[in-house]
């Protein structure tokens, strides 16, 4: 168990399970921490993964996003929920969920990117108003955000060599972004619904009526709402332009969200960078920021993925500043 993990909720966790789940879904054996974050604890007990979500989320905004996952309009594109949200004795709000098979980090050859692409299309192509309501915001902006306040706070000590001059081009390339981008307002074309951190983490396979195949899912609707399709697109699209994602790779994700139909970037369009440009450099900023302020605080330099993003910032903020 993570030395970082909350011990008092790691076991109300596994009584939510407990008291909580179908009799099909009883635990097994002892609970298994899955992430333990700033932001949540996840623990696995038996076929029900638990999550205890962030203190200062809102309990109205997680319900709604919760009943979305478990609509039928949302059926094969999101897993749907066991229970939740409730309130751990803590306060914390707790959701259950079916466990299911994440991508394996050790064949990357077999990334379901293909299929991540047709997910996000036909997660866009949900009709909002045939969910629950109100939708909130997607989260996105608001996360990237966030993550350059953690810079800022961690200041030039986050950056080791050069450090001031490397914060500050972080800074200057964030600053250089559009307002609705940087959580400042509401995104031009923002009426669609969206995930808000999309990544390979974030599909599992899980077997169940919505899902009798065990095709892949999308997993983690706390930044679920609506917003700029293309945001969904940017993280992959950040990778790509900083050279960490294969060019193979960025092309199935973005033929197969085409040729689905999704609304972000439409098969007609010969440039699709004309649509996430903007969304791709804020994910550039918001994970250089994070890159920056966790090396900091594990007094460690960069690692050569963490490079490739910061490398790719400076040179956003040196065309920003050109």
């Amino acid at each position: 168990m993570s030395g970082t993990v909350r011990e008092d909720v790691v076991p109300q966790l596994a009584d939510a399970v407990r008291s909580r789940s179908a009799p099909h879904h009883g635990p097994v054996g002892e609970p298994i921490v899955l992430a333990d974050r700033r932001d949540a604890t996840v623990i696995r007990h038996g076929s029900v993964v638990a999550k205890a979500h962030a203190p200062d989320t809102d309990p109205d905004e997680l319900s709604v996003r919760v009943r979305v996952a478990g609509h039928p309009r949302c059926a094969g594109i999101l897993l749907p929920p066991l229970g939740g949200p409730e309130a751990l004795p803590g306060g914390r709000a707790v959701t259950l969920w079916p466990y299911g098979e994440p991508v394996s980090p050790d064949h990357p050859e077999a990334a379901p990117w293909a299929e991540a692409g047709a997910l996000l299309a036909r997660l866009h192509s949900v009709e909002p108003a045939a969910l629950p309501g109100p939708l909130p915001p997607m989260r996105g902006p608001a996360k990237a955000a966030r993550a350059v306040a953690r810079l800022r706070r961690a200041g030039a000590g986050a950056a080791g060599a050069g450090a001031a001059a490397v914060v500050e081009a972080v800074l200057r390339a964030w600053g250089a972004l559009p307002g609705w981008a940087r959580g400042e307002g509401a995104a031009p074309q923002g009426g669609a619904l969206c995930h808000g951190d999309l990544h390979l983490g974030q599909l599992v396979r899980s077997a169940g009526p919505s899902n009798p195949s065990a095709r892949w899912l999308l997993i983690d609707v706390d930044d679920l709402g609506l917003g700029d399709p293309a945001w969904d697109l940017a993280r992959p699209a950040a990778w790509f332009a900083a050279g960490l994602l294969a060019p193979d790779d960025w092309g199935r994700f973005l033929g197969a969200y085409r040729a689905a139909g999704g609304p972000a970037v439409r098969e007609c369009q010969e440039d699709p960078w004309a649509r996430l440009d903007v969304p791709a450099r804020a994910l550039t900023v918001q994970i250089s920021a994070l890159a920056l302020a966790k090396a900091a605080r594990e007094g460690r330099p960069l690692d050569e993925a963490e490079e490739s993003m910061v490398e790719a910032c400076l040179r956003i903020a040196r065309l920003a500043g050109a």
